[in-house]
């Protein structure tokens, strides 16, 4: 079996070609655009929870929640994606993003069973970044108490 050599700018050249530029500052702007539009949600969710006499920290939860459940039953209905394909980032930023990356592996392996199919699945996008954030949250709390009580 032969393998195919091809120097590393020729390589460069063929995914040049294979692939289109990215219109950056457009794809930036719906970016923003969307994301923003995902934060204001959630404001309004905290917001009207406060006025409607909750406190602070339950109107935050709620507004969390409530991205969270949204980002999931539009992942399963398939809708996600598509406006995920329009804003890109905008939806993976915020909290919608780790909503849909553990629906999306748990709808993918459904056939396989709840134990096997959903439950072995659905960490496998987000248990990496999981461990990273609570990995990198001691490594930085025990930083921080040292330059905060040693002298």
């Amino acid at each position: 079996m032969s393998s195919i050599k091809i120097s590393p700018k020729e390589y460069e050249k063929m995914t040049r070609q294979a692939v289109p530029p990215s219109p950056l500052l457009k794809d930036c702007a719906f970016a923003f655009v969307i994301g923003g539009a995902i934060c204001c949600l959630g404001q309004l969710v905290t917001d009207a929870m406060l006025r409607l006499g909750f406190a602070e920290d339950t109107s935050k939860s709620a507004a969390s929640i409530a991205l969270i459940a949204a980002a999931a039953v539009l992942t399963a209905l398939g809708l996600f994606a598509k406006i995920a394909k329009f804003a890109g980032a905008g939806t993976l930023v915020p909290i919608t993003g780790f909503s849909n990356s553990i629906v999306s592996p748990a709808i993918e392996f459904k056939s396989e069973g709840h134990v096997f199919g959903i439950g072995a699945n659905m960490f496998k996008i987000a248990g990496p970044v999981l461990v990273f954030g609570i990995s990198a949250s001691v490594i930085y709390g025990i930083i921080y108490w040292m330059f905060t009580t040693v002298k």
